[in-house]
């Protein structure tokens, strides 16, 4: 069973929740910038969190399958058409043998997740499957999706159709809109000579942003000691503060030290909204105490396990 890509869209990858234990290597995590949409799409075919989604950015693909199978889009909502039949997000879809789907803008939000019933079937590398831009591998070849590609599935349960069956049910999948609620974040033992500022200021996303980080504009910041650092631990979510006062929120293919001070972490919870700004958004944060981290993750997760139960439940039912 296979994908053929007859036009890659803007940047379209295979990720799953990120590759694990390498650090102490220097191998990020990569992995889907927003687990929350990839995990509601894999739960909406019944996959496993972890199997491998593609992850679209902006501008999607077209692609066509080869079998009949099962698919779901979480994320940001994109346009998006199978052989002229408009094919809506956030609720399972079957799909006949030898349909094309065409995957156009976002339009709000940056990121599309597209969930295959089974999974997609690219070699684990380092546990997983992922694909890391940065290092060149993982994924398809360790790099972004191409016109002539094939990308084989994982063997799923097949269908007898002759037409997109589309589920009448759906789910939320939206999260706070990052541009009227605030990115989360705790504070850093670098201290700001103005701490104020970083928490007023309506942050600009740049158009140099990726996959590796958030490159923000707005008032230069300056640290109360500006003395030279060596090279620390940095994660996904590290807010850092380059010579230009401009900060930079790591993403999923950050690297794993840095020499730049950091003035924040954002919170885990937070992450995939991150992953949901495009250029030329603007958000704002608020700091929390790591209880308030804590308790909102864990408000996520258990929103999650609520959703599994009634999507299994829905699943079960469903006929075309």
């Amino acid at each position: 069973m296979s994908i053929d890509v007859l036009s890659p869209g803007l940047l379209t990858t295979v990720q799953d929740l990120g590759r694990f234990g390498w650090r102490h290597l220097g191998v990020g995590t990569s992995g889907a910038l927003d687990a929350y949409a990839h995990t509601l799409a894999n739960m909406l075919v019944g996959n496993p969190a972890n199997a491998a989604t593609l992850e679209i950015t902006l501008t999607g693909p077209r692609l066509t399958f080869q079998h009949p199978c099962t698919i779901a889009l979480c994320g940001a909502q994109i346009d998006a058409h199978c052989d002229g039949q408009i094919i809506p997000c956030a609720r399972p879809v079957q799909l006949p043998a030898g349909s094309t789907l065409t995957l156009g803008a976002c339009r709000t939000g940056a990121r599309t997740y597209l969930a295959v019933a089974g999974g997609i079937d690219v070699p684990e590398c380092m546990h997983s499957r992922s694909t890391d831009l940065r290092g060149g591998f993982g994924g398809l070849a360790g790099r972004a999706l191409r016109a002539g590609d094939h990308i084989p599935l994982r063997p799923s349960s097949l269908l007898d159709l002759t037409a997109p069956c589309i589920a009448p049910w759906w789910i939320d999948d939206a999260l706070d809109a990052a541009h009227s609620a605030p990115i989360h974040l705790l504070p850093s033992v670098d201290a700001l000579a103005s701490p104020g500022t970083l928490l007023a200021t309506r942050w600009n996303i740049s158009a140099q942003s990726n996959r590796q980080g958030l490159r923000l504009q707005g008032p230069a910041l300056q640290l109360v000691n500006n003395d030279e650092r060596i090279s620390a631990p940095v994660a996904p979510g590290t807010v850092q503060l380059p010579p230009d006062g401009q900060p930079i929120v790591l993403l999923a293919d950050a690297q794993t030290h840095g020499g730049y001070p950091c003035i924040g972490h954002v919170i885990r919870a937070d992450r995939q909204r991150l992953a949901q700004l495009r250029p030329g958004d603007t958000f704002h944060f608020a700091a929390v105490t790591p209880q308030q981290a804590r308790q909102a993750w864990q408000a996520q997760q258990h929103m999650l396990a609520r959703l599994q139960l009634a999507i299994h439940a829905r699943r079960e039912a469903m006929t075309c």
